[in-house]
């Protein structure tokens, strides 16, 4: 199958920032262990930010009120498999904030596969030799950090 005949699956994935600009990211098993942006793919009928925004209830606790998403960063498409089936996912990256304190996994419905969660820095995301999802996403906070959001969302690699 070639990628333009690929079953479609699109997604949302939140930026997680605190108030030391430390980026939360997931550990998942998958791959010898990769660590990647809380998100998943939208249900029937919803668009990206309320996609996000129930990720992040899910799989950390989050209070879905309690979180103001902002710009759409970045977006990514990637083909792999999901339940042994080949897609195209893809993705759209949103910003937001919220503290670690914010984040209670014991309230999660969903952990699908999480095996942690961590805060890291920007140098901790240049310096790691571990698989982090998207790739580019250190580069991609070193220009927000710097310059804010970009005026169009960047397209990443897969």
């Amino acid at each position: 199958m070639t990628a333009s005949t690929l079953p479609l699956r699109e997604a949302a994935r939140a930026i997680v920032l605190d108030a030391d600009d430390r980026v939360l990211l997931l550990r998942y098993d998958e791959n010898g262990g990769v660590w990647a942006t809380p998100g998943g793919s939208l249900e029937d009928g919803e668009d990206h930010a309320a996609a996000t925004l129930r990720e992040l209830n899910e799989e950390l606790g989050i209070d879905e009120k309690a979180v103001e998403l902002g710009a759409q960063l970045a977006e990514r498409s990637k083909d792999h498999l999901v339940s042994g089936r080949e897609i195209r996912q893809v993705e759209k990256y949103f910003l937001t904030r919220f503290s670690a304190a914010d984040v209670d996994p014991a309230r999660a419905s969903q952990s699908d596969n999480i095996r942690e969660h961590r805060w890291w820095t920007l140098a901790e995301l240049h310096d790691t030799a571990e698989t982090v999802y998207p790739l580019g996403l250190a580069d991609l906070l070193t220009g927000v950090l710097a310059h804010g959001a970009p005026m169009r969302p960047v397209v990443l690699a897969g």
